[in-house]
């Protein structure tokens, strides 16, 4: 019975050791290896930042082009940045690109081509939506075809390939493509597939072959949100959206632990949000936003609770929801109108509408939040329930032609912006 406890409490160890050690993406302060940053949560850890504007916005440090047609955002390890997109102006073609981008000015050190463009439905609704993960000497990325391509960071070498559909039977729940940002947890790359026969899967990262699959009998298909990663009494788990609802898996075995429904809407598009044993979802199309609460149960399972059902004060569209503090930033559907809530209430402490038109994309660093409205509009907004305070804003150069939605990113003093084909580097630290 000795040797019973004490080979149990040696395995237990054992087990939380791997847990910490196989975390997410390990990274250094000025890093953004993945969509939504290090977290996954849309904060920067940066401080020091400007907290009023000039009236013309911060300075420009460099703008360069070569992006292609794209809605997602930039990537940023080292000295190196990676975006998606198709129809670079660099290329004579029009097909999609992975492009690594010099920190120090913005050129291009290497492009590698993976298909066709994504060109289903009206044309500012087409192209790259997904964002690279970057991993050591790998990055990760995913095309709204469903080709999921495993390169290298320093040549832009293809190592493996495997496609969502075929290699999975994956499905989309809407029209619009695949636009997941896969996640790396420690040697496993996790991606949801979607749909009745591969819900969630987990692959060897370095070979692309199939550890375990999750299926929830009941998945209408794969959504737009990436999956984030919960740690509830001692048991991980990848938690996510699909058009079916929220749901989480347990990261050892692939286990569905947990689902919430939601009614079949016309699509499903931002990250969760974790925080502790909490799990924050929203949907748009008016369908809302809802607070779930994981609670720990025998041999590793997780079961939920809802602190409040879906509220359609926080429902939203694609621009995303940041936390900080106790209280959730976002954008109303995609009015163009930011919402500031308490988390665990949902009560709306303001609702305003802004410089900008059309859906924001939010990041968070430094107590403000950076919304970008999709015509080209970028304001500081002080990240207080106190009121909708704006630091000021500018309008973001060459936008108009297509939807501004990529989400800004924050990393060491600077402001990356993915306006279609361009990049442009702000300096937004405050000065001596």
């Amino acid at each position: 019975m000795l040797k019973r406890s004490i080979a149990s409490s040696l395995w237990l160890g054992l087990w939380l050791l791997s847990s910490v050690v196989m975390g997410q993406i390990s990274t250094v302060s000025g890093e953004w290896p993945q969509f939504r940053g290090p977290l996954r949560d849309g904060v920067s850890s940066d401080t020091g930042l400007l907290t009023q504007w000039p009236d013309d916005g911060p300075p420009l440090v460099w703008q360069t082009r070569g992006a292609g047609r794209g809605y997602g955002t930039v990537s940023i390890v080292g000295d190196r940045l990676y975006t998606l997109g198709d129809g670079l102006s660099i290329v004579e073609d029009a097909d999609e690109y992975v492009v690594c981008f010099s920190m120090t000015d913005g050129s291009v050190i290497w492009k590698t081509r993976l298909g066709p463009p994504w060109t289903s439905g009206r044309d500012d609704w087409q192209s790259s939506r997904s964002t690279p993960t970057v991993d050591g000497d790998l990055l990760y990325v995913l095309t709204p075809h469903g080709d999921l391509v495993c390169l290298e960071t320093a040549t832009g070498a293809e190592r493996w390939r495997r496609n969502m559909a075929k290699n999975f039977g994956g499905q989309k729940g809407d029209i619009w493509g695949y636009s997941e940002s896969v996640l790396i947890d420690g040697q496993r790359l996790v991606c949801t597939p979607g749909g009745r026969t591969a819900t969630m899967v987990a692959l060897d990262k370095t070979t692309g072959d199939e550890i375990w699959r999750s299926v929830w009998d009941n998945d209408r298909g794969a959504g737009h949100a990436s999956i984030v990663i919960s740690e509830v009494g001692g048991t991980r788990v990848y938690v996510n959206t699909t058009a079916g609802g929220a749901l989480g898996v347990r990261a050892a075995d692939g286990q569905l632990l947990w689902t919430y429904d939601i009614d079949r809407t016309t699509s499903v598009i931002p990250n969760p949000i974790v925080r502790d044993d909490l799990v924050f979802f929203t949907a748009g199309y008016r369908r809302g936003g809802a607070l779930l609460r994981q609670v720990p149960g025998d041999n590793g399972s997780v079961s939920i609770e809802t602190v409040y059902p879906l509220n359609s004060e926080l429902t939203n569209k694609h621009g995303g929801v940041v936390l900080v503090g106790d209280h959730l930033y976002g954008d109303t559907d995609d009015q163009g109108i930011p919402f500031c809530a308490e988390l665990m209430t949902g009560q709306i402490a303001w609702k305003e509408r802004g410089p900008g038109r059309g859906s924001i994309a939010v990041t968070a660093a430094d107590g403000h939040v950076y919304m970008r409205w999709a015509n080209g509009i970028i304001a500081l907004v002080q990240a207080t329930p106190e009121g909708f305070q704006v630091r000021g804003s500018f309008r973001i150069p060459g936008s108009g032609d297509r939807p501004s939605w990529s989400h800004p990113v924050i990393v060491d003093g600077r402001l990356y912006l993915r306006e279609g084909d361009a990049i442009l580097c702000y300096d937004v630290t405050k000065s001596e």
